[in-house]
């Protein structure tokens, strides 16, 4: 008898519980017209940085594509001429693809890239049909020449970036308001959405 009791308030006690959470507010958010709100280091689509010349931040060093533990980058680099340079330093990335598909979303790639070229967004639509559409080449990767920042190292000394490490330094906050300013996409994020869910 004693056995069956103990039974019963087991089941009071994991009733009340449910009980509980009927009355809370749902979790539940209005997707697509209101979007979860991510950390602002959340691991999202990659995209490529340019200066605020328009000059392309990538000097095809292939560090990105060394680091990635999944082989989803590869980098072809060329030689920049003096009529036509893609980029600051002696060479650039002629041909950039990341297969989206294969990536893990580890962020090695954002950290070995010398330029601040390549980080992760917060950006998380993704969604295709195709398995071709997920391979992600320069032209879709690479941000249009008004959203470059930074000054070229044209003139510096050793050809550093000026605002090197700004984009970690930017992205390691909890507020998504200012993450979210780290990227190009992650500024298109904030003004697309109607709503915000916590």
């Amino acid at each position: 008898m004693r056995k069956h009791l103990g039974n019963v308030g087991a089941l009071l006690r994991g009733f009340s519980i449910t009980f509980s959470y009927m009355f809370k507010k749902r979790p539940t958010i209005e997707y697509p017209s209101v979007k979860k709100k991510h950390a602002p280091r959340f691991h999202g689509l990659h995209e490529l940085r340019r200066y605020a010349d328009t000059k392309e931040r990538c000097i095809g060093c292939e560090l990105c594509s060394s680091a990635c533990p999944a082989n989803a980058i590869t980098v072809i680099g060329a030689e920049n001429s003096p009529d036509d340079r893609h980029s600051p330093g002696e060479r650039f990335a002629a041909r950039y693809e990341i297969d989206e598909l294969r990536c893990i979303f580890c962020g090695l790639c954002e950290e070995a890239c010398p330029t601040d070229a390549i980080v992760l967004t917060p950006r998380f639509e993704m969604a295709d049909f195709r398995r071709g559409s997920f391979v992600y080449s320069k032209d879709r990767l690479l941000v249009p020449p008004e959203a470059g920042v930074g000054l070229a190292p044209d003139e510096r000394p050793n050809g550093i970036p000026s605002d090197l490490g700004m984009v970690a330094q930017v992205k390691s906050t909890m507020e998504s308001d200012t993450g979210y300013d780290a990227t190009n996409r992650g500024i298109i994020l904030k003004t697309q959405r109607r709503g915000l869910a916590g």
